[in-house]
Formats: C-alpha cells, structure tokens, sequence
C-alpha cells in the first residue's frame, strides 16, 4: 500500500464519483472524460491495494476501504483549498457549514433558520445547495456536506445501507396535506374525505423512489389523472391557485401557500405521516455544526402546526 503518487487529482476525481454516484456524472461535474476518471479511480485503488467502489445496477457505492480512504482524502483537500484561500489573502472558512436541503424545506424553514443564525452566531457562514436525498446522502458520506435536511415517509427506513450509519434526528413529524384550489368544492370544509379525492386531476412530478409520483394522494384505488406536471413546489402550489387542480404538500411548505390556496388535511384513510429529518456522519460534530443544527431545530419547532 504506497499513496506517495497518489496525485490531488485523483483524490478529487474519487470525491466527485463518491458524490455523484456515477462515473458519468462524476465526469461531466469534472469536465473530464469518463475513461479519465476510470484511470484516476484506478490509479488510486492500486495504490489502495483495495477496491474502494462497489459498482452495483443503481450506481457506485464506496466501499469500508473507501470510506477509510474517502475521510483522509476530504480532510486533505479542505486544507488545499484552506491554503490556497490563505495564500490568496482570503478569510479563512473555519466557521462555514454546508448544508443540504430537501426541495420544499427551501422555501420556510431554511430562509427561517438562517435568518435566525445571522442574529445569534453572525460568524458562521452556510453554504447550502438543494438535492435528492440520495444525492444529500452521498454529499454526506463523501464529506462535501456537513449536514443535510432529508424528508422521510414511512416505513420510515434509513436514507443509506452504509456503515456506519450515519447520525439521524427527527425535527418533526406532521401529516402530509392537500392544497385545494380556494374556488374548489373540496375547500368548503375543514377537511377533505379521502372518497372526495377520486376522479380529481392532479398536479404532480416523478418522485425519487421507482415509479413514486410526488403531488397526487398516496393510495388512491384508481389511476390518478396527472394534469400537470412541475418540479418544483412553489410553481404546484400556484397551479393550484389558478385552478389547474390538487397537489399534496409537506407541512413545512404549507406557510408558503399564495393567495387562493387552502392547505387542508386529509381524513378517512390511513395517516401519512412524513418526517423532517437531520442527518450528518455519525463524528463528533463542530461547534458551527451544532450551532447550524440548533438553528434547524428551533425553526422547525416554530412552523406553524409544529405543536399540533
């Protein structure tokens, strides 16, 4: 085992795999050809003299070599990065975090908790990017995230197989709501029947999971009319506004509904229930990580129907 020709190449291009899950995404992030990011894996797995990725049908997962090696090298390519920002006279990043978000939790409780850490720690800087949660859990293991918002649904299971697992706090747990169109017979009541939901048209998108549709109500004994289709939360709640039809909402996202939408539950069928989840490597966490951590909780605590 000799690491002494293991180039910062290599050590980036074994991140960027880790990260992305795939040699072909690995290689487009990097602007290299995927038969160079194949060398560079090699080179560093000889060196190994263990295989540090395991190619499976969904991907690459780094293997208990890999994760030995994937925790060095992130160490070493923060300090490069540190000692290039030192000799460039910029500050330094000790007190920075960077946190990964779920798409709907961008829209009320991230905007809350930073606005919070700027009037208690001003001195912590989050650097944050939206995800998948399985593209946030890889960011996580391969060390480019320090913490990540996951939503959760049930059976509830961890987001990773990897070992160790990593370090899971529930934020909340609230039931999954329905956005109505103000105008629509559904929003007369305080609720919605489950019943009332057959024959609806939807406003949905292609979850991460195979063949999970986001949007439309879980469990519905018919083939749902997809109306539309929208990734992003913000733009199905505004075709909700202009009628076009139903989409589901997370409770996080519910303080987030424009003018002529009503966020109503469900009754009728079975809870579904879905949880706010912060995850990160299961290491002793930083003072800035925690103070990060914190912030995350107290907004989630202070969503409306948190307490309900």
């Amino acid at each position: 085992m000799d690491f002494t020709d293991v180039s910062l190449t290599a050590l980036r291009v074994l991140r960027a795999v880790a990260e992305q899950g795939t040699f072909t995404a690995a290689a487009a992030t990097l602007g290299y050809t995927q038969s160079a990011v194949s060398r560079q894996i090699a080179t560093i797995e000889r060196a190994a003299g263990a295989e540090l990725l395991e190619r499976r049908r969904d991907g690459v997962h780094l293997t208990a070599a890999g994760r030995v090696v994937i925790r060095r090298a992130t160490t070493v390519l923060d300090e490069i990065d540190a000692t290039a920002r030192e000799l460039s006279g910029l500050p330094e990043q000790s007190g920075t975090v960077r946190l990964g978000w779920f798409p709907s939790a961008g829209a009320v409780l991230l905007p809350t908790a930073l606005a919070m850490l700027r009037r208690t720690d001003p001195g912590i800087d989050v650097v944050s990017r939206e995800g998948t949660t399985p593209a946030l859990v890889r960011a996580l293991r391969a060390g480019t995230l320090d913490l990540a918002l996951l939503a959760s649904m049930p059976p509830f299971r961890p987001p990773d197989t990897d070992s160790p697992p990593l370090a899971l706090q529930t934020l909340s747990e609230r039931a999954l709501l329905l956005a109505v169109p103000a105008g629509h017979p559904l929003a007369r009541g305080d609720f919605v029947d489950v019943d009332d939901l057959r024959g609806q048209r939807w406003i949905g998108s292609a979850g991460s999971g195979q063949d999970r549709l986001m949007g439309v109500w879980p469990g519905l004994d018919e083939r749902p009319e997809v109306a539309h289709t929208a990734r992003d939360w913000l733009a199905k709640l505004h075709l909700v506004a202009a009628g076009c039809g139903l989409t589901t909402v997370p409770a996080t996202l519910a303080p987030a509904a424009p003018p002529g939408v009503r966020i109503l539950p469900v009754r009728g069928g079975p809870q579904e229930q879905r949880r706010l989840l912060l995850a990160r490597l299961p290491h002793p966490p930083t003072e800035p990580v925690m103070r990060v951590a914190a912030a995350l909780r107290a907004a989630a605590l202070d969503a409306p129907g948190a307490h309900s």
